[in-house]
């Protein structure tokens, strides 16, 4: 098994609160964390600077797809960011945490 973390904004805590119990409950992620988080960006020709949240979603490559496409699916942004970062080495007691709460 290969770990997998996901990476995405959200507009408020409660966006992000109700997919993440959902996805935990459902085992398709082992963990989500969520902090508040500043961001300057560009959106329709304007400079914006508003509080999100960042969500960092744990789960193994079997599920990132169906993480993936659920994020997809339930984000409440036009444009959700939704950034898969490469995980080349866990620690193994970590790992086995992940895998077992991911079957």
């Amino acid at each position: 098994m290969k770990p997998v973390i996901i990476i995405s904004t959200y507009p408020n805590k409660k966006s992000i609160s109700k997919i993440a119990n959902e996805l935990v409950s459902n085992k398709i992620v082992a963990c989500v964390n969520i902090s508040k988080i500043s961001s300057i960006y560009s959106w329709k020709g304007k400079i914006e600077n508003s509080s999100e949240y960042l969500a960092i979603f744990k789960t193994i490559n079997k599920n990132k797809t169906k993480l993936k496409n659920k994020i997809k699916e339930t984000h409440p942004y036009d444009v959700p960011e939704i950034a898969e970062i490469d995980v080349s080495s866990i620690n193994q007691s970590y790992m086995n945490w992940l895998v077992d709460s991911t079957n």
